[in-house]
């Protein structure tokens, strides 16, 4: 996963947002770098506005409070800006369409936000007088946080034990190792932390889906695009998917209802091609298998869930970082969260599952909490690993196991001198290994 990471930066949600933004039904995705159409953003500005203040309403009136006030003043300015010439005269850009292709060509060419501020502040100068275009690259973001592109920042123990979130929030030592959370607890201004995780929230992306009517509409293609011949041209045609069908036949009655998988590799940002792999970051990507093929492996339906600190890697303490995400998961599986489908125009309870995960063997090993290295690597054998020692390394033998009884290898001198008469290891449920 060592080309990802460019386009694994935390700036990603950039690209995310402007391919989003200009999605159209009549334009293919792979143009979307060439067309900005301001009646789009309108669109698509709008579609959140109202799932946004529909949430609003929505809660306090839970609250048994009426007042939907919190919303409304955020995008009454975001409308604004949509609406408004990017200079006095200008009638091919409004102000929010400059920004949002501006920083698609910052992401697609990886311009240091130093760089940006310098265009900026040149384009500001260059101009005529009264234009809107913002003083620097700060400013152009908040702009579009108001539409809920952002991350949590959650301070981290520099041993990896514990987030300083939740319950440990306001803690400024580990609870476990008892290390300091700050680089200079001292300090008499704004704290450093030591190590800081990064988390992009799941569910507005998620529901971001199918609140345009642009996106919404494709959410729904593994109900009506499955094989008809037998053929699996999608995870929808296999047997994991099928299983899961059968086993919660409630969460399948919904096609709206979210079925995801979750990968996970380290890679070095700071590589400078000599190979070096002493430090290791660590993200935690989601894509969207509702979506058809052509699509769900797409760079821009990707979503970046979680960018893990280096230098090293999480190992077995991967857990500690997946918290903020299984929390999350596990609300959208057991309640799931209300959802406008702007295809219908109508309301929904969206739930979500993890069907799986992509990753190579040692990523396996954190993730899973099983050990990719040892005596007994292999997370199917588990306890039954037939493995050797051969000169000072393990060595995994005895594949002649998993053969038919009368199978004629079994009987062979060739392989160590021996006949193989042991049965297949025996197959643990899911009791056994949390045991």
């Amino acid at each position: 996963m060592a080309e990802m990471k460019y386009h694994l930066r935390i700036n990603n949600f950039w690209k995310e947002y402007t391919k989003w933004t200009y999605h159209r039904d009549t334009t293919p995705i792979a143009e979307v770098n060439d067309v900005a159409p301001q009646d789009g953003m309108v669109n698509v500005i709008e579609d959140i506005r109202g799932e946004r203040m529909e949430e609003d309403t929505y809660l306090n009136q839970e609250n048994s409070n009426g007042d939907s006030s919190g919303v409304v003043d955020d995008f009454e300015d975001l409308v604004k800006e949509v609406e408004t010439e990017l200079y006095p005269g200008c009638t091919k850009f409004s102000s929010i369409d400059f920004l949002a292709k501006l920083l698609n060509i910052k992401d697609t060419y990886h311009f240091q936000n130093e760089a940006v501020d310098r265009l900026l502040s040149l384009l500001r100068e260059s101009m005529p007088e009264g234009n809107k275009i913002p003083p620097s690259y700060y400013v152009a973001k908040k702009t579009f946080k108001k539409i809920g592109l952002a991350y949590e920042m959650i301070d981290v123990c520099t041993n990896d034990c514990a987030l300083f979130w939740k319950e440990n929030e306001s803690l400024q030592n580990c609870p476990v190792c008892n290390e300091s959370r700050w680089v200079n607890k001292d300090t008499k201004g704004t704290k450093v932390a030591r190590k800081v995780l990064r988390y992009f929230p799941l569910t507005p992306r998620l529901r971001r889906l199918y609140c345009s009517r642009h996106t919404a509409k494709d959410m729904i293609w593994h109900s009506t695009g499955r094989s008809e011949d037998g053929t699996m041209r999608h995870p929808v045609d296999g047997s994991a998917w099928q299983d899961f069908d059968k086993k919660y036949p409630n969460f399948a009655m919904e096609p709206r209802n979210v079925r995801l998988g979750l990968a996970a590799d380290g890679f070095n940002p700071f590589n400078n091609g000599s190979g070096s792999s002493t430090h290791s970051t660590w993200p935690v990507i989601l894509t969207t298998y509702n979506l058809p093929p052509w699509l769900c492996m797409r760079e821009s339906t990707f979503m970046l869930t979680l960018l893990i600190p280096g230098p090293k890697s999480p190992g077995k303490d991967m857990d500690v970082f997946l918290r903020p995400l299984v929390d999350e998961l596990k609300q959208l599986w057991q309640t799931g969260v209300r959802t406008k489908d702007a295809a219908t125009n109508t309301y929904f309870t969206m739930k979500a599952v993890l069907l799986w995960t992509i990753n190579d063997f040692p990523a396996r090993s954190s993730l899973s909490g099983w050990s990719g290295q040892g005596y007994m690597a292999c997370p199917t054998c588990n306890q039954d690993t037939p493995s050797i020692r051969v000169t000072g390394k393990c060595a995994y033998v005895g594949h002649r196991r998993f053969l038919d009884a009368n199978h004629p290898w079994r009987t062979s001198l060739d392989f160590n001198g021996r006949p193989e008469t042991r049965d297949h290891p025996r197959q643990f449920s899911p009791a056994d290994i949390e045991a």
